[in-house]
């Protein structure tokens, strides 16, 4: 039990040493992330691309394929688009990559992304704005082991997992003394199989269902908060209306 909340102190620490390390330096500002966790059509493309190009390799370990129902998925059609044939529909969505190899090609096994929109919050945005750019700034570099490279996290470990569909594109930069700075811009290299728009769009749908992911409830809780809210607004008129009859013959 003492190693476990030794782990949680040190990832607690290194996760706010990481926010105040990009907010002392700079970085690269991030964009912002079309998320709308009510929209069951964005969050379905979304749990289709995640399957498609994120869950070889990513576990997401706290949530269950059966819980894609709430985003207006049948059972059926969870079992007949987004799972492996050996998978049963109240499975966890985990990784099809064996650990051992991931640790041996990546160096450190690739982490759960159930709960990473959330996360990932710092000072450049929230989890989901960081998430967004992280997948929209990978460019080619041959010095790098996995010949990607990315303005977002720089030296990343991952290979581009939608490189394919977004193609390839080269970063400006500009020389400011010894030190290269990205300009925000960028020239096309090669088209991928979707053009810059429907490239964006389908981020943004992955993005939406992983933010929706790391909290499945959050939309429902908003609707409950505003008739709490409503709720406490009447009642506190009435004790003002109740306190006014009861002192009005009180001089």
């Amino acid at each position: 039990m003492m190693n476990f909340w030794k782990k949680i102190l040190l990832g607690s620490a290194l996760t706010l040493g990481a926010a105040a390390s990009w907010a002392s330096g700079g970085g690269v500002a991030w964009d912002k992330a079309p998320v709308n966790v009510r929209d069951m059509a964005s969050l379905q493309r979304g749990a289709k691309t995640f399957v498609n190009y994120c869950i070889g390799c990513h576990s997401a370990n706290f949530m269950r394929y059966n819980r894609l129902v709430d985003i207006g998925l049948t059972e059926q059609e969870i079992k007949d688009n987004l799972m492996f044939t050996t998978d049963k529909v109240g499975d966890f969505m985990k990784a099809a990559i064996d650990p051992v190899q991931a640790k041996a090609w990546f160096g450190a096994n690739p982490p759960d992304l159930t709960v990473i929109a959330r996360s990932r919050a710092g000072a450049g945005g929230s989890g989901a704005d960081y998430i967004y750019t992280l997948l929209r700034s990978y460019y080619r570099d041959p010095a790098k082991p996995t010949g990607w490279d990315n303005t977002t996290f720089p030296s990343i470990g991952m290979p581009h997992p939608l490189g394919n569909l977004q193609g390839e594109r080269k970063p400006v930069f500009e020389t400011h003394g010894e030190e290269q700075v990205f300009t925000g811009q960028w020239e096309r290299v090669k088209p991928g199989a979707l053009d810059e728009q429907a490239y964006d769009a389908l981020v943004g749908d992955l993005v939406n269902f992983m933010q929706w992911m790391g909290e499945p409830a959050q939309a429902r809780r908003t609707a409950i908060g505003v008739w709490v809210m409503l709720f406490l607004a009447f009642f506190t008129f009435l004790a003002w209306k109740l306190n006014q009859a009861y002192w009005k013959d009180v001089t």
